[in-house]
């Protein structure tokens, strides 16, 4: 956003102004809440300020939605769904981390039992299943590569220890993983196969 565009959205902020709501949200860099331009509580300075043109980019970023003007009410994000997309964020960004529901909640801000709960009834599933597979498409990708050691997979996806690395990897897909990179090759050698990265999950 140039400057001239800024001024013009900041000083619809300042007079609350309906004008930009749903165009542009407003993010508070010093609270890490996101408003509607039009929002009543107290202006921010200009230099606190950032404007997102979607709120679910500004919540990407770890902005929280404003409890007084609510961005999220009346688009297709509800608060709990706006906590399970920040979850997701979290897990598709720091997968390979010793992520815990713990530290997904301290960065949340709200209680491992809350966040388990509100993500489960929303999703339909735990967040420790949507880390699984976020980890099992990034370890199908990586086995593709046979410079890398399973080890060095193991730990790219945040699983320490070959053993360990393989016995979940076993427990989701009924293979280890050099016996799927081995079928991979196998395959590769042959005819392509469409289904290859189709493998049932298992332990879910």
């Amino acid at each position: 956003m140039n400057q001239a565009l800024f001024d013009l959205v900041y000083q619809s902020v300042v007079r609350r102004e309906s004008t930009y709501d749903g165009v542009y949200y407003t993010a508070v860099l010093t609270t890490h809440i996101v408003c509607r331009p039009s929002c009543r509580a107290r202006t921010p300075n200009a230099c606190n300020v950032a404007f997102y043109t979607s709120l679910q980019a500004a919540l990407r970023e770890g902005f929280r939605p404003c409890k007084r003007c609510r961005p999220e009410e009346g688009g297709c994000l509800r608060p709990d769904a706006v906590l399970a997309e920040q979850a997701d964020a979290i897990m598709e960004a720091r997968y390979s981390e010793h992520l815990t529901l713990a530290t997904m909640s301290e960065s949340l801000k709200v209680s491992p039992f809350h966040l388990q709960k509100t993500y489960k009834q929303v999703m339909g599933y735990s967040p420790a299943v949507k880390l699984d597979r976020v980890r099992l498409e990034k370890v199908r990708q990586l086995l593709q590569n046979p410079d890398l050691t399973i080890a060095a997979v193991g730990q790219a996806v945040g699983i320490r220890g070959a053993s360990h690395f393989a016995a979940w990897f076993m427990r989701k897909t009924g293979l280890t993983p050099t016996g799927y990179r081995t079928q991979l090759q196998e395959e590769a050698n042959h005819e392509p196969d469409p289904h290859l990265s189709t493998y049932p999950e298992h332990g879910e």
